[in-house]
């Protein structure tokens, strides 16, 4: 959940630290700075006309369709009060919630005062409006294939227009005109969007770089277009058709990698079936799940989806629930359990009655936590947009005064000399280079991380990485293999591997595939057999009951000295198996998810940078500090037994501990905690939806690759900061000059064509030394 600074009007999460009561209200902060501020004078802050409605932070919010972010905003509402109405836990909720409408409200990601009813721009910074409500629809992608259709139009006519430009510096009438031909469908068509963004910002009293692009393009090409028809100066068609390819290439860039950040949602929302069996009066139908109340009686096949959360009625069988809680072996679970819906029924059928359905559901709550925490990040432009904040208007400020100057009492022409270096001040401030600043380096550096086997997600990532002090890492999957094998045998008879084989080699179970792709011996054929629930399995094998299972599948006594190896192998985190056959007790099998062969010296490389190993599992905790043990992981570093939500709450407890937090991991359980931490690092084996969700990726499932990461990101970082000095420099120096303030002392006057030529050296300069980045050692 998230409230609103109300002195900054950042978003800021529910927990956090910076908290002050005023008049009976308690607001959130964003840092310590604000807090400050607030207290000195909160009168100052509470009576802005145009300050948001804050949410109070002083009570718990609930877990209702609203408070989950699934409910539509209140239309009107800038802020949205997330105590929404929901029964307490463990109450029947009555009727459906109704379903959020697709399409809904649409927010900006980085001022999330601004709501509307469609999408389209932020007026505030210019970015692209966010859906506020998930939907399972693949958002519409006609923003993005409008600007793919101008970039590609823009390149064919802007590359010819560069070359004609530079064959010669002497301005020829006729060539003028083919300039105008081919900078026209540029500087208006293709810019049209700019301009909507300038005009924009302009009204809405908030300057960013579409307010410098927007002026720099249209000036530039308004007065080529007066010299041309007017047949006197030099025409600068080529700067403003580059301006606008150029910034056309990073929204195309930008916009795809949005278009991705919605893929995590829909393949969550994915998982659910989209009916369900009914059982209403002694019969059955199959509805819509929009159709399902709570307390409705469901029945669930073998093999199929549990439609909603809900209490088993009837039946006994394993629950495969390994996309919720990252445990590969199956629960078996029996009437009065508890079942999640989106898990599948892997054995028998059973009769369940619903306790939590739509906007309710543990998996809408995933949902909900997910999209939140996407929104919540800040976007790469941040820094831009404030820079912008104050050098748009001082750049407009100082074309006004060189052109006041220069039309008062520069030297004859002076309306031209007026003219020429108002434009030469917007042509060179125009902030190409600050726009490829961050992008040339972040592609870079992605590529780069790609032949290491890292794969990034946004330049946040990249950025956040290096900063890093504590990485939480998932147990099944991430630190082990994410699935059951064989890994000992203790044997008390020869015919041990041959019974357990023949009795699992015609099941499907996790358990079964791990002992016959262990055992690899050859088995006799076993008849008659039949699962027991709770205990495993019984047969015949040439014509001797043969039995294989828990401890409760031996009817026996088991010998002292047996039980306590197995007891050894329940420590070490086995899942200990018991084979019997007439009546004899043939031995012991041990299964367990075994470590990755790369885990330790990763784990290692991750403690010589100083940085904290904390292990995140839904796993029990005896199984969990078994592997702590092995990983040589403190007890006071592992957190087990945790739901999907209570491992991004343990997320934010770091973080209140002012923790950088990294997060690993590879399931759906993991999606909200990846989405949650400061980084999220999915492994590259593991679901779509944890890649989805996570900022970066390791393509081998490697978690050596996270140290390479790290280094990768320092040198980016790095490498930005030099960028961002290059973008400035030459405006800092820049600027002065075209507005002519060397020609009192020097008689120099910066020529548009050398501003064109300066704003073009320092886009070059930055792409030349992201480049660098390609030759860099991780």
């Amino acid at each position: 959940m998230i409230t609103l600074d109300p002195v900054c009007g950042m978003t800021v999460k529910l927990d956090t630290p910076h908290r002050y009561t005023h008049a009976g209200e308690e607001y959130g902060f964003c840092c310590a700075g604000c807090l400050t501020k607030f207290k000195a004078d909160p009168a100052k802050y509470l009576e802005k006309p145009a300050a948001p409605k804050l949410v109070s932070i002083g009570r718990k919010p609930g877990l209702g369709p609203r408070a989950s972010g699934l409910g539509g905003p209140d239309p009107g509402q800038h802020v949205h009060d997330h105590h929404a109405h929901a029964a307490p836990s463990g109450e029947a909720r009555g009727p459906r919630p109704e379903a959020p409408a697709a399409g809904g409200k649409f927010t900006c990601p980085m001022h999330p005062e601004i709501i509307r009813d469609a999408p389209g721009d932020c007026p505030i910074c210019g970015m692209a409006l966010e859906p506020m409500v998930p939907t399972a629809e693949p958002a519409d992608d006609g923003e993005l294939r409008s600007m793919t259709r101008r970039l590609i139009v823009s390149a064919l006519l802007t590359i010819p227009l560069v070359i004609l430009a530079m064959t010669s510096m002497e301005m020829d009438r006729t060539r003028a005109w083919i300039e105008l031909a081919l900078a026209t469908p540029v500087a208006t068509w293709a810019a049209w969007p700019f301009y909507v963004r300038a005009i924009a910002s302009l009204r809405n009293r908030s300057p960013n770089m579409f307010t410098l692009i927007g002026l720099g393009v249209s000036v530039a090409y308004g007065y080529s277009v007066a010299a041309t028809i007017l047949e006197r100066g030099y025409v600068y068609f080529e700067a403003s058709a580059a301006i606008v390819t150029l910034i056309l290439v990073g929204q195309v860039l930008e916009l795809r990698a949005r278009a991705h950040t919605g893929a995590a949602i829909r393949a969550l929302l994915g998982l659910a079936p989209k009916t369900a069996r009914r059982i209403t009066g002694g019969k059955e139908e199959d509805v819509p799940l929009e159709e399902i109340r709570t307390g409705d009686r469901l029945r669930v096949r073998p093999g199929e989806k549990v439609p909603v959360d809900a209490v088993i009625e009837e039946g006994e069988g394993a629950i495969d629930e390994s996309m919720v809680t990252g445990e590969p072996i199956p629960v078996e679970k029996g009437k009065g359990d508890r079942v999640i819906g989106g898990t599948v029924n892997a054995h028998a059928a059973l009769v369940i009655r619903a306790t939590a359905v739509g906007g309710e559901t543990m998996l809408s709550r995933i949902v909900a936590m997910v999209a939140e925490a996407q929104r919540s990040r800040a976007p790469v432009q941040r820094l831009a947009d404030r820079v912008s904040a104050y050098f748009v208007p001082t750049v407009v400020l100082v074309a006004i005064a060189a052109a006041a100057i220069w039309a008062t009492v520069g030297p004859e022409p002076r309306l031209e000399h007026a003219l020429v270096n108002a434009v030469a001040v917007l042509i060179i401030a125009c902030p190409c280079a600050l726009g490829l600043a961050t992008p040339m380096s972040i592609m870079v550096a992605t590529g780069k991380g790609a032949h290491a086997g890292v794969l990034f997600k946004s330049a946040e990532a990249i950025e956040r990485l290096r900063e890093v002090d504590t990485i939480v890492v998932d147990k099944t999957g991430t630190l082990t293999e994410g699935k059951p094998a064989l890994v000992s045998v203790h044997e008390l008879d020869a015919t041990l591997l041959a019974t357990a084989v023949a009795l699992e080699k015609g099941s499907e179970h996790p358990l079964a595939t791990a002992i016959v792709s262990g055992a690899k011996v050859d088995a006799p054929a076993a008849k008659d057999i039949v699962a027991v629930g709770g205990q495993g399995v019984r047969g015949t094998i040439d014509g001797e009951p043969a039995a294989l299972g828990n401890r409760s599948i031996v009817s026996g006594e088991v010998p002292a000295e047996l039980e306590a190896t197995a007891e050894t192998m329940r420590a070490r985190g086995e899942t200990v198996v018991y084979v019997t056959r007439a009546t004899r007790l043939l031995g012991l099998l041990g299964i367990a998810d075994p470590i990755k062969p790369t885990t330790r010296e990763a784990l290692a490389d991750l403690r010589a940078e100083h940085v904290r190993v904390v292990m995140l599992t839904g796993d029990a905790r005896a199984t969990a500090l078994a592997v702590a043990r092995d990983l040589g992981l403190d007890e006071h570093d592992v957190i087990a037994g945790v739901r999907p939500d209570e491992k991004a709450a343990a997320i934010a407890k770091l973080q209140a501990e002012q923790k950088i937090v990294a997060m690993a991991g590879d399931g759906i359980n993991d999606a909200p905690a990846l989405a949650k931490a400061d980084v999220g690092i999915a492994m590259g084996t593991g679901t779509d939806v944890a890649i989805e969700s996570a900022g970066v990726t390791l393509v081998k499932g490697d978690l050596r690759g996270i140290v390479r990461a790290r280094r990768l990101s320092r040198l980016t970082l790095a490498n930005i900061k030099q960028n961002l000095f290059f973008a400035f420099v030459y405006n800092t120096v820049g600027v002065p000059i075209a507005a002519g303030v060397l020609y009192p002392i020097a008689g120099v006057l910066l020529s548009p064509v050398y501003a064109a030529a300066a704003m073009s050296l320092s886009s070059v300069s930055v792409i030349t030394n992201a480049l660098r980045l390609r030759r860099a050692h991780i």
